[in-house]
């Protein structure tokens, strides 16, 4: 991909074309040049601005994406789509620079998430559990995933088991006579299941199995570098039987899979061996002394599919704004005489529905960015052996901080998507607009790489072990990524109450952020005490967890994952460095998102005693009207900072021209067959004989 040229603002930016938006843009109270540049820094701009014009600009890449295709069709033009990528001059310093490597999936992901799921799972997520569970005798596969000699995927999920990854059944057993692994599905039911790549072009897995050495004894999950097909046929391996899953919701130009396993043999050599090894003799060594802790590093490369799919998330939920506000800002209906109609995002219902929603994007999606950053300084203590203190409590919060961010993320772009369907009424159902694809492609984040609801449970019980492990000083609350350091005024901090006086004091985010340090005190001790109740009456431990969730545990790690998301938003929009005129926008976005977040939790705050009376209620509300009717005018000023081109966007109400009704009435002429007599027009002629047929009982 050769580089955009050096240039000016204008050339990296360059102006929308004039049209019904116009009005908007000229009300914006900032530049959008000027936060595009501040979001996203110019680097980013210029790789991004370089990937969507070499789609754009490569036939092969010329839309749909899968439309009016039959499955078989859509998958090869995805996987050629994939080894086009790979011939172009792809920057150099893309491991260097995680931002850009984030950036990349993303642009990939809004032109279409099958091509980019396809290409994350074969180069990043294959090669990010070689890297970082194996050493450097596995190297040698790294090159090849970028030649494409071989074609990755990870295969964890089985038929029968997906989140309670302990229990996967697949097995490797050790034969110390030939030095190898013998690596069998003991039945159908665990065969792995829901393979991305899998299905029809994986040569090559990482497969989890439970490892047993001579003796019989099983030293838990570990991961191995498996050939399920000759990459030069793509036929089965001897022993490996592979196939397709079949169509999907959404995301069919990914070829999801199984595999079943009959004795198959692999080398020692082919273990991922940097938690746990076997010697040649069939000794088992481990530099972990406590197991849940090799485990726990062993499942590693789940924190980063799970951070990435934060990130896809907010991918799928900025675009379903762009289009919605881009649509709302241009379709008039009804006014305050008969002769006048107003856009429909000047009535504060619309407002409500959609501007909170642009909040989110922008706090969730500065969220997935820092969160990333911080999955590569962990990467980096992995890679450099690091077994300090430190880095073992970083790698638990990020595995805190990823199992509730992968739930919010992705249940708010659900949410946030079928609300912008809806408030384009029934231009919003029309297939074309994109909406439905987003909606069904956003569908299984919600799934994949962990139930969003068992998920939430390893934040809660992250958070609930800080309480059992308090010593004679009392619980000490300290984490690397200062995620918890407010918690060392608990409990203190249940005596703090919702003292605003007026809206405009409330107008700011400090006011949901001293609220959420509240709420997750609040529901850290529920939760601690529900689940002392559970066992002084008599339940086991698991029994325990499991009657807490509901209420308790689950609505601890929500609110922790909303504090952060909150807090880390707060901070960026008032630090020094902001440019003045971008102030007040951004600080608005960071506010509404914080009030708007917290409104579902009101019954909590009163019940807790946080809030009393009506007043605090009233005020809340009237504070994220408010902001909904400051933001109004800059709307499709931020959405202009976040879209991509018309091309990637690829929704005719969503367009930069604003053009609505000329781009929607274009699209349904150029559709196919759309002013055809139907080829079964015949059937028109023929009249139903009514009662002809008889009931024959």
């Amino acid at each position: 991909m050769a580089p955009t040229p050096e240039g000016s603002e204008d050339a990296l930016l360059p102006d929308f074309p004039r049209g019904p938006l116009h009005a908007y843009r000229a009300r914006a109270s900032f530049s959008w040049k000027e936060l595009a540049l501040f979001w996203e820094g110019e680097e980013i701009l210029r790789l991004k601005k370089t990937i969507f014009s070499a789609l754009e600009n490569d036939p092969l890449f010329a839309h749909p994406r899968g439309r009016n295709l039959s499955l078989e069709q859509y998958r090869e033009l995805t996987f050629r789509r994939v080894k086009r990528l790979f011939e172009y001059d792809l920057p150099s310093d893309l491991l260097q620079n995680p931002l850009k490597l984030l950036a990349l999936v993303n642009c990939l992901g809004m032109y279409d998430w099958s091509l980019a799921t396809k290409i994350i799972l074969h180069a990043l997520i294959f090669v990010s559990a070689i890297y970082l569970s194996g050493l450097e005798r596995h190297f040698k596969y790294i090159p090849k995933v970028f030649s494409m000699e071989v074609f990755g995927c990870l295969a964890l999920t089985e038929l029968s088991h997906g989140s309670n990854t302990r229990a996967i059944r697949t097995t490797a057993h050790y034969d110390p006579a030939t030095e190898e692994f013998v690596l069998h599905s003991p039945d159908f039911e665990a065969a792995k299941f829901w393979i991305g790549n899998m299905g029809k072009t994986a040569t090559h897995a990482v497969v989890f199995a439970q490892l047993y050495t001579p003796g019989g004894q099983c030293h838990g999950l570990h991961s191995f570098v498996v050939q399920i097909r000759d990459p030069k046929t793509l036929l089965p391996m001897p022993g490996v039987m592979v196939g397709d899953i079949g169509r999907k919701l959404g995301q069919n130009g990914l070829d999801n899979g199984f595999a079943m396993f009959h004795k198959v043999r692999i080398p020692l050599e082919n273990l991922l061996n940097r938690t746990g090894d076997v010697t040649p003799e069939g000794a088992y060594v481990t530099c972990f002394k406590d197991d849940r802790q090799r485990f726990g590093a062993s499942l590693g490369s789940l924190s980063a599919g799970r951070v990435s799919i934060v990130s896809m998330s907010v991918t799928n939920l900025k675009l379903a704004v762009c289009i919605a506000l881009r649509f709302s800002a241009t379709r008039r209906q009804f006014g305050p005489t008969d002769g006048e109609e107003i856009p429909v995002l000047e009535y504060q219902l619309q407002q409500w529905r959609l501007l909170p929603y642009l909040a989110a994007a922008y706090a969730l999606d500065h969220f997935s960015k820092t969160l990333f950053l911080d999955l590569m300084q962990l990467q980096q203590g992995l890679l450099s052996d690091d077994r300090s203190a430190r880095q073992a409590e970083l790698s638990r919060e990020i595995h805190a901080l990823a199992s509730a961010g992968k739930p919010l993320a992705s249940w708010t772009a659900q949410r946030g998507i079928q609300e912008c369907r809806e408030a384009c009424g029934g231009h919003g159902y029309l297939d074309v607009n994109r909406l439905g694809d987003l909606r069904d492609d956003n569908d299984p984040n919600c799934t994949y790489e962990g139930d969003n609801n068992v998920l939430l449970q390893q934040t809660s019980n992250y958070l609930l072990s800080l309480l059992e492990q308090g010593g004679p000083g009392g619980t000490h609350f300290e984490s690397p990524l200062k995620s918890l350091n407010f918690l060392e005024a608990y409990p203190a901090i249940l005596h703090q109450r919702f003292e605003v006086a007026s809206l405009q004091d409330c107008l700011d985010s400090a006011v949901p952020l001293a609220a959420y340090e509240w709420l997750v005190g609040y529901l850290l001790r529920e939760s601690h005490q529900k689940l002392n109740q559970e066992k002084k009456s008599g339940s086991s431990d698991f029994e325990a967890r499991n009657n807490s969730q509901v209420y308790c545990c689950r609505s601890l790690a929500l609110a922790f994952l909303e504090l952060t998301v909150v807090r880390r938003f707060h901070e960026h929009t008032h630090q020094p460095g902001l440019p003045p005129p971008l102030q007040a926008p951004l600080r608005r976005l960071s506010a509404l998102y914080g009030l708007w977040s917290l409104s579902q939790h009101m019954a909590l705050l009163y019940r807790g005693g946080y809030c009393s009376g009506e007043r605090a209620g009233k005020l809340m509300e009237s504070a994220v009207l408010e902001l909904c009717a400051q933001l109004k005018d800059d709307a499709v000023a931020l959405v202009d900072v976040i879209a991509p081109p018309d091309f990637i966007l690829d929704s005719p109400i969503g367009r930069a021209d604003g053009e609505l009704y000329k781009n929607l009435w274009a699209a349904v002429l150029q559709g196919s067959s759309v002013l055809e007599r139907t080829s079964w027009w015949p059937e028109f002629a023929r009249k139903p004989v009514v009662g002809h047929l008889r009931s024959q009982l």
